[in-house]
């Protein structure tokens, strides 16, 4: 067959738009973020990390790990903020994703709350209680693991899978007995209630738990530039924020823009982030997170949730799963 000149020009002109629509393809990224109260959130907003790699980011907020988790197996997420326990759950099933910086250590950013008049005084008490949390969340894992310790199954306690969101609109209600959540909604809920556990109290009795950002394996290795750059802008977030805490007030920009990504009051975000510690570049690297004690972690959480009937099998090697290299350097 052959081509008019007008045909060929339609033909050139095809093949311009599929080249410049996939090279537009590779500039962009979908970046799945929950309503954590971390420095990370005011980058957002900022544009800044557009403006220094040329990428169309698409920033999507969900409401727990597990919904962050299934975007990424569908492919409609490249990067998502995930909390250990989620992230453990999803590699051993298979999903090919790594761990590449710790957003935080959750310590006691994360807290079971038994409402006022429910007669829960402590995690016994939570026998025959309605309990609401996000399911396949840090915060579900430290649930269960307190129960564990206290000698509840999962039997003993009417535990509820809501979202952030529908915990508070339930406490509200008056539907559910306690919570083990985190913040903004941890922060409406204590106003009436009372702290019964937190996420270091549980991590000190050996089921830590941490947040950290994930990738796609394919999709990092095919955007290298762009996820040195990604790790700059988060390692320069926490170094602000550790370095000028003191100074951030509910009237602050960062605050302002921190409460606005996570839909929170302003007034409540430094207290909420005081709650968390946001580990520097070098510690990172060192043997407690990306060098060893990450993979640690997710392990033993993997142990617990293989206990819960949540994954078959535990994996043998975690180390696998989390890679040091963007921090390496963006350190540098």
């Amino acid at each position: 067959m052959k081509f008019n000149k007008r045909q060929w020009l339609l033909v050139a002109a095809s093949a311009a738009l599929f080249s410049s629509t996939a090279f537009a393809q590779k500039k962009e990224v979908t970046f799945a973020h929950q309503d954590m109260l971390v420095p990370f959130q005011a980058v957002i907003e900022s544009g800044e990390l557009e403006k220094a790699t040329g990428y169309k980011i698409n920033w999507r907020m969900f409401g727990g790990g597990g919904d962050v988790i299934k975007a990424m197996a569908s492919g409609d997420v490249q990067i998502g903020q995930v909390g250990s326990s989620p992230l453990t759950a999803a590699v051993t099933q298979g999903q090919d994703i790594k761990l590449f910086w710790i957003l935080d250590d959750i310590a006691d950013a994360e807290a079971l709350i038994s409402r006022n008049g429910s007669n829960v005084n402590s995690v016994k008490d939570l026998k025959g209680k309605k309990v609401a949390t996000p399911f396949v969340s840090t915060a579900h894992y430290q649930l269960m693991a307190a129960m564990k310790l206290e000698g509840l199954t999962a039997n003993d306690v009417n535990v509820m899978n809501m979202r952030p969101p529908e915990i508070a609109a339930a406490w509200e209600r008056g539907d559910i007995d306690a919570a083990f959540i985190w913040d903004p909604v941890l922060s409406k809920i204590k106003g009436n209630g009372k702290a019964i556990a937190s996420s270091g109290s549980i991590g000190q009795k050996g089921y830590p738990t941490f947040d950290g950002i994930a990738v796609n394996t394919k999709w990092a290795a095919e955007n290298d530039a762009f996820m040195v750059a990604l790790v700059k802008a988060l390692n320069k977030a926490d170094s602000d924020y550790r370095a000028q805490k003191a100074s951030w007030t509910p009237d602050t920009p960062q605050v302002k823009a921190i409460a606005r990504a996570t839909k929170a009051d302003a007034k409540d975000v430094p207290a909420a982030m005081a709650l968390y510690v946001f580990p520097t570049v070098a510690e990172q690297l060192g043997p407690k997170w990306l060098g060893g004690g990450a993979a640690k972690a997710m392990a033993e959480t993997a142990v617990f949730l293989k206990e819960q009937g949540r994954i078959q099998e535990v994996k043998p090697d975690y180390k696998v799963f989390v890679t040091d290299a963007y921090a390496k350097r963006a350190a540098n």
